[in-house]
């Protein structure tokens, strides 16, 4: 059993993933500022797993606050998730993704080393690719220019552990490149919940369904895709969490021989967004209300995931459709909508 550091616990994929890693046995604590994520998920973390989780609310940029957490807590692996993450908010606020996400990773990294912490696993995207130029990516696949302020932090937060860990050839790490993770916890007691807007499309389709959104836009349908619009790899949230379990057991186990290990999690399946509102319409019965917008700055035309390295090396697969995301995300839309009623 690890004694696990999750940064940006408390938001959607920080806490799924704590569900899991208590789920299996280990110690876990949370540093999330709440800027994006609100504590009462800490509630529903007891409530599937009988277990209290507690969360320090620090900043990650604060190295001073930030590092009596590693003086007093003493954690054996970081998992590194927070971040901001919107692809058109960093268009729009460039200057805020590059302070807030690398400042934050970089005080990580020098209390890691400072602290003695070995093990590091770096919440990725699958942004780092860019617009590639063969589909589907895998983790050799070449980086391509970043389409968008956010996917240009996680670039060069790779390339700066990249950096580190050639110094510190003590510590390991390793990157996990996520697509589109979506969907809830099967038990609805959990799902995606953002303190401000929503800005990923399977929150933003479930809002229309439900009525707290008039419409949706889908940003441009004149893309050289199959339908014309936009091509994403969906995952469900909870086999991205496993993932991150899959990970921390391996390097507690010291198999890997690698400073580096890099894995991609997808489905290996390109949904397109009108066929993610088909499948959401299927699953829902309902019609949704959309129409077709100007394509929007960032956006990837087309990605979707090799992952048989993960397979391979974590023995991790999806067990989960873009049918399933569907439909424990809309459930999860009507139990946040009569909690708000």
């Amino acid at each position: 059993m690890a004694k696990v550091m999750v940064t940006g616990g408390c938001g959607y994929i920080g806490s799924h993933s704590i569900v899991d890693l208590l789920e299996a046995g280990h110690e876990v604590f949370s540093v999330d500022n709440y800027l994006n994520s609100a504590p009462e998920v800490l509630g529903s973390i007891r409530d599937i797993t009988s277990q209290n989780v507690f969360n320090v609310p620090v900043d990650l940029c604060d190295r001073h606050l930030l590092e009596e957490i590693f003086i007093s807590e003493h954690p054996d692996v970081i998992i590194h998730f927070a971040a901001l993450k919107s692809v058109p908010e960093s268009v729009a606020k460039p200057l805020l993704y590059y302070q807030n996400n690398l400042i934050g990773l970089m005080n990580l990294l020098d209390l890691q080393q400072k602290y003695k912490v070995r093990d590091f696993i770096f919440s990725s995207s699958c942004s780092v690719y860019g617009n590639p130029d063969t589909l589907p990516v895998t983790e050799t696949t070449p980086l391509a220019p970043a389409e968008s302020p956010y996917a240009h932090t996680k670039q060069i937060s790779e390339e700066i552990i990249r950096n580190f860990s050639n110094v510190h050839t003590n510590l390991r790490f390793v990157f996990l490149r996520y697509f589109n993770p979506a969907g809830a916890h099967e038990s609805i007691l959990m799902g995606e919940s953002p303190a401000s807007e929503a800005l990923n499309l399977v929150p933003i389709i479930t809002e229309t369904g439900i009525g707290k959104r008039p419409k949706l836009t889908v940003f441009g349908d004149d893309y050289d895709t199959r339908d014309g619009t936009c091509i994403r790899d969906f995952i469900h949230i909870m086999d991205l969490a496993r993932a991150h379990t899959l990970s921390l057991e391996r390097l507690l186990d010291h198999k890997s021989e690698e400073l580096i290990e890099v894995f991609n999690l997808g489905t290996g399946n390109g949904i397109s967004v009108k066929e993610a509102i088909s499948s959401f319409e299927k699953v829902s019965q309902v019609s949704l209300n959309y129409d077709i917008g100007p394509r929007r700055p960032g956006d990837v035309i087309s990605i979707y995931s090799d992952y048989s390295h993960a397979e391979q090396i974590l023995g991790w697969r999806p067990e989960r459709n873009i049918d399933d995301i569907m439909e424990t995300a809309w459930k999860w839309e009507k139990v946040r909508s009569r909690a708000s009623a």
